[in-house]
């Protein structure tokens, strides 16, 4: 077993000066951790990162996982196998100061941390930094990497693709691979030697095809995972499969060779008031980072969690709403046939009560949603657009969101990072009702265009970016004043 979260913390302690907690460092945090990448998106980082979540779960450890970049499903995966809520780190969207308190944070008590990555190790915000990327997370966090390849037809050009990841950018601990597509044993064998023959980190595991329980797809990735898309039947089918096609003992060494990583001190949360917010959450509304969820709570906001699907009424006493993205698109005959909780979101809204929706909220919002060519379902009504599906996606990368008026997460001026992913867009031209204003300078980081975004009337807000609000707590803080009425 590995050690106790408590003896992997230095319990030496570095002077800090005054300035913001985040950035005020306690202690040094020795906790075992190894980011799961890979040369290319496709290559088997998801499945290698969930079976071996499950597969150290099932030796006992508490095991941590995290996802990088904004991404909504891989993170339900690894929560499902870790059996602990899993966490993104973006340093683009959140900044490096943020992510490491974050990683602070969340694994005190654990024995272990696996980062997967996102796309290719070195890809990110941009084709000539690392900024956004895998290897700028691993760099921040001092963590060991491991490296998932595609062996397919090859051997000793494995250990050359190997050396250019190991050497293209400093900072960077190359301590392992993994081989996908492997065709045998004794394909395996001929691995480790290219390896071992050019000085390059070791062979940490090999699949064949099949090796994984198949992920399941659709339009924007994976299937969400939960205990119908994955069972635990599935887990445990990880979790076998991780212990047999990874070498767990090597990934554990390598993983607690991780130097010390200067750890942050969690700023002080005094006793607030609570105030209840009702959260959309079902099959139809689920893309939500968890750190949001955290930093609402830690604001004084008390979550009331209820499914536009099935529940008939909002929950009781709730002073603002939130409706997160998801899949309105697949479940829109459902959403249009539940006309009670139609109206109670009409009757909301014109109380006055902040409502925030974003991306598939923003399509619920809408007046209807049109899911292929004369397919149209009417939706909530609230914002006067029609929104209608595509067949390629209309945006997919990250933005900068500057507030042109005060809004319901902060002040005119104030700048948001986060990212749109969506196939939908809204019809007949837009917003036309004059009652409704852009409230977004939504700068798109590719090609680097400024579009009018973010339709406020009132205190409600839609839109399409899914912006990351934990990493700036005063602009959480705004929006459960907001929600109390005291903005």
């Amino acid at each position: 077993m590995m050690r106790s979260p408590i003896n992997g913390i230095d319990a030496a302690t570095k002077s800090s000066s005054a300035g913001d907690p985040q950035k005020r460092i306690s202690h040094l945090l020795n906790i075992p951790r190894i980011v799961v990448a890979a040369t290319h998106s496709g290559a088997g980082k998801t499945s290698v990162a969930v079976a071996l979540a499950a597969a150290l779960r099932e030796r006992g450890l508490r095991v941590q996982t995290f996802k990088v970049g904004p991404d909504f499903l891989d993170p339900t995966y690894l929560s499902m196998a870790s059996g602990r809520p899993c966490y993104n780190l973006d340093g683009w969207m959140m900044g490096k100061d943020y992510v490491a308190g974050l990683f602070t944070r969340v694994t005190a008590d654990a024995d272990i941390a696996i980062i997967e990555g996102v796309m290719g190790l070195f890809d990110g915000a941009n084709p000539v930094t690392s900024e956004g990327s895998t290897a700028e997370i691993a760099r921040l966090l001092k963590a060991p990497v491991l490296l998932v390849t595609d062996a397919k037809g090859a051997s000793r050009s494995v250990a050359a693709q190997v050396k250019g990841f190991a050497v293209f950018e400093p900072g960077i601990s190359l301590v392992g691979v993994v081989a996908n597509r492997c065709a045998s044993a004794s394909h395996a064998e001929l691995l480790t030697q290219a390896l071992a023959s050019a000085s390059l980190p070791p062979l940490a595991g090999f699949m064949g095809p099949g090796a994984f329980p198949t992920l399941g797809g659709r339009h924007l990735g994976l299937v969400t995972a939960d205990t119908g898309t994955l069972p635990m039947a599935a887990i445990a089918a990880f979790a076998a499969a991780g212990e047999k096609n990874l070498f767990l003992a090597t990934i554990i060494e390598l993983a607690r060779k991780a130097e010390p990583l200067a750890a942050y001190a969690a700023p002080a949360t005094a006793g607030k008031k609570k105030i209840p917010v009702a959260v959309a959450y079902d099959r139809a509304f689920h893309f939500y980072y968890q750190d949001t969820w955290d930093a609402l709570k830690s604001c004084g906001g008390e979550l009331l969690f209820y499914s536009p699907l099935k529940d008939k009424a909002l929950p009781e006493g709730a002073a603002g709403l939130y409706i997160g993205g998801g899949y309105p698109e697949v479940y829109a005959e459902e959403l249009a046939a539940n006309h009670a909780m139609g109206e109670a979101l009409r009757a909301f809204t014109a109380s006055g009560r902040p409502v925030y929706a974003e991306c598939g909220g923003l399509m619920y919002l809408s007046e209807s949603l049109e899911t292929t060519p004369g397919k149209r379902y009417p939706m909530s009504g609230v914002l006067p657009a029609g929104t209608r599906m595509g067949s390629t996606k209309k945006f997919l990368g990250y933005v900068e969101a500057t507030l042109k008026e005060d809004s319901l997460w902060g002040r005119k001026g104030d700048l948001f990072r986060g990212h749109e992913f969506h196939y939908s867009e809204l019809t007949s031209g837009g917003v036309a009702d004059p009652r409704w204003q852009t409230v977004y300078a939504l700068r798109r980081n590719r090609p680097g265009t400024i579009i009018p975004e973010g339709y406020q009337c009132g205190n409600i807000l839609a839109s399409y970016a899914h912006l990351h609000y934990a990493s700036r707590p005063e602009a959480v803080s705004h929006f459960i004043a907001k929600c109390g009425g005291a903005l």
